[in-house]
């Protein structure tokens, strides 16, 4: 009787460690399934979020200056070749200056600085037309996106009709190279107060929505693809004036060379081209200054040179095929 008493207990002991087993069991497939189902959500939460970041970056792109895969809209008036130069003076002019700029760029401001009056009065005569060619050359070297939305603001001020003073506040107000004071929306509006008429909300819807932000990338890779020795480029009816060390250009030098030209198709200011520009050459305190470079100027005032993707170019060419200062 005791034997089988034992047994049933044995039995007993038994069936109750395969049903202990068989519950643990079936509580660990629970805490699987449980984990699983855990792991599926999380990673379907963090899609859904990736989406709404994409979605978020796309939405704004354009607004904040980083976008340059819109639509390429021209600002109104552009000229020349695909549309990327903003023309100042008249059109009849005899003389063309082309000048490839940079809001950033010390060089450029330099630039600004020295020949402005004279290129505003020989535009005012009817002697000189200038195309300007915005580039976003710092915004590459330096980081940040002052370039791209300065030039931007200023496609924007083409299209109210303002360019050509908004242009000379930018340049006037330049920040520091390292300084992507431009950079933020709200300084370009706040300089924009500086121009009278400008600042309208056509102006800043443009400015805010980066709306030629496509026309400024298109008109560096144009820059990019001509090789040019860096910002300023400046070439009088399409010969590099501004770069020639052994001759190189004063106000006086681009006066004479523009009146000049007037006086050889019978233009107007030909009879009084030689006393127009000696007394320009002494009203300019920077008639002696050398190309790219202004009295006392720092290093950071040379032209600034390209340095993005490599070219096949000779040694003396920046990296972006811009030939050296």
């Amino acid at each position: 009787m005791s034997e089988k008493n034992d047994g049933a207990n044995r039995d007993a002991t038994k069936r109750s460690a395969r049903e202990r087993l068989q519950v643990e069991r079936e509580r660990q497939n629970a805490r699987d399934r449980r984990r699983r189902t855990l792991i599926v959500s999380a990673a379907v939460v963090g899609v859904l979020g990736l989406a709404a970041v994409v979605g978020l970056i796309a939405a704004n792109t354009g607004k904040d200056g980083s976008g340059k895969d819109g639509p390429v809209v021209a600002p109104s008036g552009a000229t020349g070749k695909d549309a990327l130069a903003i023309r100042t003076g008249k059109d009849e002019a005899k003389s063309t200056l082309t000048v490839w700029e940079d809001f950033r760029c010390p060089a450029c401001k330099s630039f600004e600085d020295n020949y402005r009056d004279t290129i505003h009065d020989l535009e005012a005569k009817g002697l000189l037309k200038v195309d300007y060619h915005l580039v976003t050359l710092i915004d590459g070297n330096m980081g940040g996106s002052g370039s791209l939305k300065g030039a931007n603001a200023a496609a924007c001020a083409q299209d109210a009709g303002k360019f050509s003073a908004y242009h000379d506040v930018l340049f006037q107000n330049q920040p520091q190279e390292v300084d992507d004071a431009y950079g933020k929306n709200a300084k370009l509006l706040e300089l924009a107060g500086k121009v009278d008429g400008l600042d309208t909300p056509a102006f800043r819807s443009c400015v805010e929505d980066g709306t030629h932000n496509s026309w400024v990338a298109k008109s560096h890779e144009a820059f990019r693809a001509g090789q040019f020795r860096g910002t300023p480029t400046v070439l009088l009816d399409g010969k590099d004036i501004f770069s020639d060390k052994g001759n190189p250009l004063t106000p006086q030098k681009l006066r004479e060379r523009v009146e000049a030209a007037a006086g050889a198709s019978g233009g107007s200011g030909a009879p009084k081209a030689a006393g127009a520009s000696k007394a320009a050459g002494k009203a300019s305190p920077s008639a002696g200054a050398t190309s790219g470079t202004t009295p006392g100027a720092t290093p950071g005032a040379r032209a600034s040179r390209a340095s993005a993707a490599p070219s096949k170019t000779p040694a003396n060419r920046g990296s972006d095929g811009a030939a050296e200062d």
